[in-house]
C-alpha cells in the first residue's frame, strides 16, 4: 500500500492552480451531466449532487486552504479531470488540529450511547446514500462499480459495528495485594487523532480509523488521500447530516504537501495518536517523527502475502480463493496475495485451472457493464506492474495470461497477468506488486514453503489451503502474519481484528479490539478500611458493589450490608434517589442488633437512626 509516498511521488507530476470562482460553481455540474471517454462508458449522475464538494470540511465548515490552492483530480480510467480540492498546508493542518482541540472535552463527556447514536446515525445515512458514494469511488479510484458497492457496505459496517462498542467499555476491579486497598481501571479517550489513509480502499479506511476514535471519545483530523479526496468529502457531508459536533471530525486534503501535512499531524503535541495504513517506508519515516511526542501509534502497512496451495488442498476451491485474494481491486488490496505457492504435485493443475479463470476478466473502465477489473490508480502504477513482468520474464518467468499494458484503453491499464515458474529472486517475490500480476512458485515439502513465506521481512497476511486438519493447525501458527486465511481468500470482516506483524506494523483495527487503539487505560488505588467505611460517608457517583461470603459477617461492623441468601452485598453509593430494599433483606445496625424489613424504602444518608 503506498498512499502517503504516492502522494509523496507525485510533487513534480501534480500542478496546483489557484481555484476560481467558476470552477467552484461549475464542478457539481460535471457529475451531474453524464460525461463519455474514448472508451464510451458514462459517469452516472448523482442521486444527491450536493455530496460532491469542492473545499473541504474543518470546525463543521466547508472552507478552502488560506493560500488558496488547488490540485487537480482525475479519473484514472480516462485521465480526464473531476474537479479539484484544497491544496492545504501546515497552517490548515493546525488549524484543524485546534478545531479537534476545542471539540474535544464536551465530545469526551459525552456518554457511551449518546455517541452510539451519532454513529449508528452516520451508518444510516451511508447506507441511504450508498450508490452516490459507490459512483465517486468508482470514478475517482476506478475500481469496477460492483466492487465499488461492495465497498460503500463495508465501509458502512465499521460505524454500525462501533456504533455498538461505544457503550461497551469496560474497567476491571483488581485484587489489591494490600487488604485495605481497592484497585479498579477506567478507560478514557487518548485525545485528538491524527489518520492518515489511503487511496484504494477510499471510503472503508477512513471509516476503519474514524469509528473506533469517535467510539472512544476522541476527535480526529483525518488526512484524506490525494487521489481519492471526493468520497472522504462525501462522507464529511454526511458526518455533517447526522450531526456530529463541528470539531469533532476534520478532514485535511493535500496532494503535493502531503509529506507537510503529515509531518505537522506526527510533531503535533496537540495530537496523542497517530493511525496510519500506508507503505512500511513511509510508515518508518512517521514513527521517527512521532517519536518527538512519544505518540500513541498504529500502524497497517506494506503486504507480500503467500498464498500456499497444498497437494491435498480442494483444488476448485483454491483457485477460486486464488482469485478472489489476488484480483480483487486489480490487485491493490494491502492483503492481497502476492507469492502464491503451489505444491509441485497439482502445480501444473491449478496453474491451468487458474489461468483458465483470468482469461474471462473484462478489463475496462469501472462504469461499464461486465466489466470486472478496471485500471490501476495511474500510470506509475502500471509502470511498477510491467516492471515486475519483465523482470520475471528476463529470469526465466513463463507469462501464461496477460503481460502487457493496454495503451488502446488508457495508460493506467494493465492486462491481468499469470507468470509460472518464478522464483525467490526475482523482484515481484522480493517486493509487494499491488497491481494484476500473480506469480506462481512451486514448492515441494511444508518445511519449504513455510520458510520460503516467512523470508519476507512483512507479515500481513497469508493465507494455504488444506483439507488435512493436522497441517491447517500447524501452519496456521507456523506463518509469520497478522492474520491468517484457512481455505479462504477473504479475511476482512469489521468484527475481526486486523494488522500485521514485522514491517507490517503493529495494533489492530475492526473487533473489540479496535477501539482499545482510541483509549488509555487508568489506575485508581483507594486506600481505606472499606470493610468499616459506612455507606452515609461514600461520596460517589458510580455505584459499585462486592459479593462476599457470609462468613466474613462475623468481621464486619459496617452499616451497608444487605443479605441475600448465602451472599451479602455491599453497595457504595451516594444515592441521589431512595433506595429500595426487598423484603428478603435484612439491614445490620451493628453487630448485635438485626432489623428485619418488609418492602420498605431506605435512604442512608436522612435516615440518622442509620
Amino acid at each position: 500500500m503506498r498512499s502517503f509516498a504516492a502522494a509523496t511521488r507525485s510533487i513534480a507530476r501534480q500542478q496546483t492552480t489557484c481555484r476560481s470562482n467558476f470552477q467552484r460553481q461549475t464542478l457539481p455540474a460535471i457529475l451531474s451531466r453524464a460525461y463519455s471517454s474514448k472508451m464510451g462508458h458514462n459517469v452516472p449522475a448523482l442521486k444527491d449532487p450536493s455530496l460532491l464538494k469542492s473545499q473541504t470540511y474543518v470546525n463543521g465548515q466547508w472552507i478552502d486552504a488560506k493560500s488558496g490552492k488547488t490540485f487537480e483530480v482525475h479519473d484514472p480510467a480516462t485521465g480526464k479531470l473531476i474537479g479539484t480540492q484544497p491544496e492545504m498546508d501546515r497552517a490548515d493542518t493546525e488549524a484543524a488540529i485546534a478545531a479537534a482541540a476545542a471539540a474535544l472535552p464536551s465530545f469526551s463527556k459525552l456518554t457511551g450511547r449518546e455517541r452510539s447514536r451519532l454513529l449508528r446515525k452516520w451508518y444510516q445515512l451511508m447506507t441511504e446514500n450508498a450508490e452516490d458514494l459507490a459512483t465517486l469511488i468508482t470514478w475517482e479510484n476506478g475500481k469496477p462499480l460492483a466492487d465499488a458497492k461492495g465497498e460503500v457496505s463495508y465501509a458502512a459496517s465499521f460505524f454500525e459495528w462501533f456504533s455498538e462498542e461505544a457503550p461497551r467499555v469496560y474497567g476491571n476491579t483488581i485484587p489489591s495485594s494490600v487488604a485495605t486497598n481497592r484497585v479498579f481501571t477506567v478507560k478514557e479517550p487518548v485525545g485528538v487523532c491524527g489518520l492518515i489513509t489511503p487511496w484504494n480502499f477510499p471510503a472503508a479506511m477512513i471509516t476503519r480509523k474514524i469509528g473506533p476514535a469517535l467510539a472512544a471519545g476522541c476527535t480526529v483530523v483525518a488526512k484524506s488521500p490525494g487521489e481519492t479526496p471526493f468520497t472522504a468529502a462525501a462522507l464529511a457531508e454526511l458526518a455533517h447530516r447526522a450531526g456530529i459536533p463541528k470539531g469533532v471530525v476534520n478532514f485535511v486534503t493535500a496532494l503535493e504537501n502531503t509529506p507537510e501535512v503529515g509531518e505537522t499531524i506526527t510533531t503535533s503535541k496537540t495530537v496523542k495518536k497517530v493511525s496510519f495504513t500506508g507503505s512500511t517506508g513511509v510508515g518508518k519515516l512517521l514513527m521517527k517523527q512521532s517519536s518527538s511526542t512519544l505518540k500513541k501509534l498504529s500502524f497497517e502497512l506494506g503486504g507480500n502475502a503467500p498464498f500456499i496451495v497444498f497437494d491435498d488442498a480442494d483444488l476448485e476451491t483454491a483457485v477460486a480463493g486464488a482469485i478472489a485474494s489476488k484480483f480483487r481491486s486489480s490487485g491493490q488490496t494491502c492483503v492481497c496475495a502476492n507469492r502464491i505457492y503451489v505444491q509441485s504435485g497439482i502445480y501444473d493443475q491449478f496453474a491451468e485451472q487458474f489461468t483458465e479463470k483470468v482469461k474471462g476478466f473484462k478489463v475496462g473502465a469501472g462504469f461499464e457493464e461486465g466489466v470486472t477489473h478496471g485500471p490501476v490508480i495511474h500510470d506509475r502504477a502500471a509502470k511498477k506492474v510491467d516492471d515486475h513482468v519483465q523482470d520475471a520474464v528476463k529470469n526465466g518467468g513463463k507469462v501464461l495470461v496477460g503481460g502487457q499494458k493496454l495503451p488502446n484503453l488508457g495508460s493506467s491499464f494493465y492486462q491481468p497477468t499469470v507468470i509460472r515458474d518464478m522464483t525467490a529472486e526475482m523482484q515481484l517475490a522480493q517486493e509487494e506488486t499491488f497491481g494484476p500480476v500473480a506469480g506462481l512458485f512451486k514448492f515441494d515439502t511444508e518445511a519449504d514453503v513455510v520458510e520460503l513465506a516467512n523470508a519476507a521481512d512483512v507479515g500481513l497476511a497469508g493465507y494455504f489451503f488444506s483439507r488435512d486438519i493436522q497441517r491447517v493447525y500447524r501452519v496456521a501458527e507456523a506463518l509469520e502474519v497478522g492474520m491468517v486465511g484457512v481455505n479462504t481468500g477473504l479475511i476482512s470482516d469489521p468484527a475481526a481484528p486486523f494488522g500485521g506483524v514485522k514491517e507490517s506494523g503493529f495494533g489492530r483495527e475492526g473487533s473489540m479490539l479496535g477501539i482499545e487503539e482510541y483509549m488509555t487505560t487508568k489506575t485508581i488505588t483507594m486506600g481505606a478500611e472499606v470493610a468499616k467505611v459506612a455507606l452515609n460517608t461514600i461520596v460517589s457517583s458510580t455505584l459499585y458493589v462486592q459479593h462476599l461470603p457470609i462468613p466474613n459477617l462475623v468481621e464486619s461492623n459496617s452499616k451497608s450490608i444487605l443479605l441475600w441468601d448465602d451472599l451479602y452485598v455491599k453497595i457504595c453509593i451516594r444515592p441521589t434517589y431512595p433506595l429500595a430494599v426487598s423484603n428478603k433483606s435484612q439491614i445490620f445496625k451493628d453487630d448485635t442488633e438485626c432489623l428485619p424489613l418488609d418492602d420498605h424504602t431506605y435512604d442512608p444518608l436522612l435516615d440518622d437512626k442509620s
